[in-house]
C-alpha cells in the first residue's frame, strides 16, 4: 500500500514544478510585452512628432518659396526683367562666383609655390654665402701668403737710378711678381750672337761667361743702342723707352748651356706699350 501512496505524491510534484515554469515564464512574458510596448509607443510619439515636424517645415517652406517668388517677380517688375532674364542673370551670378572661387584656389596654390621657391631660393643663398665665406677666407690666406712671399723677395738697385725694385732670380718668383699686376713681364732665352725681339724692344747676347756669371747684352729700343757690358746675373739693367720716355728693366737669371746663352726677363710700367701679339 505504500508503493501505491507513494507514486500519485510523485506526480504531484513534478506538476507543481511544471506549474510554476509555466508561471514564472508567463510573467516574463508579460513583463516583455509591457516593456516593448512601451517603447513602441514611444517611438511611435517620437514618429508621429517627426510627422508633424516635417509637415510644418514643408509648410514653412511653401511659404518661403511662394515669398520668394513674389519677391522675385516684383524685383523682376520693377527691373523690367522677364523671369528667363532673371535665370539668366541668377546663373551668371552663380558662374562668376564659382570662377572667382576657383581664382582664388589658384591663387593661393601659386602662393605656396611662391613661397616654397622662396624658401628654397633662401636656402641656396645661404648654402652660396657660406661657400662665398669660404673663398674669401681661402683668398685672403691666399693674398696673405702671397704678401708674405713677395716680402722675401730680393729688392736691388738699378744701374740707372737709385729707385729700388724687386727681382725674380728664378721661373717662381717671376711667377709671383706677374700676380702683383703692376707691370708687364716678358721671359726670354738668347744665345751667343742672336737678337731677339722681346715685348716692343730687341736684345742682343755679345758675349757670355758661364763661369764668372757675366756677360754683355745689348738693348735696342727707339733706333738707339745701348750696351750693357760685363753685367752680373740678377742686377737689373735698365733703360728709358717709348714716346713718353718709361723705365724698362732687364734682369738675366743664369747664364750658361752648350750655346753659351742667357734667361731671364723683361720688364716694362703697366701702361707702357705692348707687341702686337701681346694683347
Amino acid at each position: 500500500m505504500s508503493e501505491v501512496d507513494d507514486t500519485p505524491r510523485s506526480y504531484s510534484g513534478a506538476l507543481l514544478a511544471a506549474i510554476a515554469v509555466a508561471l514564472l515564464l508567463g510573467v516574463g512574458g508579460l513583463i516583455w510585452s509591457y516593456t516593448l510596448n512601451t517603447r513602441l509607443t514611444g517611438q511611435e510619439a517620437a514618429l508621429a512628432d517627426a510627422k508633424q515636424q516635417n509637415v510644418k517645415l514643408a509648410s514653412d517652406l511653401r511659404e518661403t518659396d511662394a515669398r520668394l517668388k513674389v519677391a522675385t517677380e516684383e524685383l523682376g517688375n520693377s527691373l523690367g526683367l522677364t523671369q528667363k532674364q532673371m535665370d539668366a542673370r541668377a546663373q551668371e551670378i552663380l558662374q562668376r562666383e564659382q570662377r572667382e572661387e576657383e581664382a582664388a584656389k589658384r591663387l593661393e596654390s601659386a602662393q605656396k609655390q611662391t613661397a616654397q621657391a622662396v624658401t628654397a631660393v633662401t636656402n641656396d643663398v645661404s648654402s652660396v654665402k657660406t661657400d662665398v665665406g669660404g673663398v674669401k677666407t681661402d683668398l685672403g690666406k691666399t693674398q696673405s701668403d702671397l704678401a708674405t712671399t713677395i716680402s722675401q723677395l730680393t729688392s736691388m738697385k738699378g744701374d740707372l737710378s737709385d729707385h729700388s725694385s724687386l727681382i725674380a732670380r728664378n721661373h717662381d718668383e717671376l711667377e709671383l711678381l706677374k700676380h702683383k699686376g703692376d707691370r708687364n713681364y716678358y721671359e726670354f732665352t738668347l744665345a751667343k750672337g742672336q737678337r731677339k725681339p722681346v715685348g716692343t724692344v730687341s736684345l742682343e747676347l755679345k758675349k757670355a761667361d758661364a763661369k764668372k756669371n757675366r756677360f754683355t747684352l745689348v738693348v735696342l729700343s727707339d733706333d738707339k743702342q745701348y750696351e750693357k757690358k760685363d753685367r752680373n746675373v740678377n742686377e737689373p739693367l735698365q733703360f728709358y723707352s717709348g714716346k713718353d720716355p718709361q723705365l724698362f728693366e732687364i734682369v738675366v737669371n743664369s747664364v750658361g748651356g752648350k750655346n753659351s746663352q742667357i734667361s731671364g726677363y723683361l720688364t716694362t710700367p703697366k701702361g707702357a706699350p705692348v707687341p702686337p701679339t701681346v694683347q
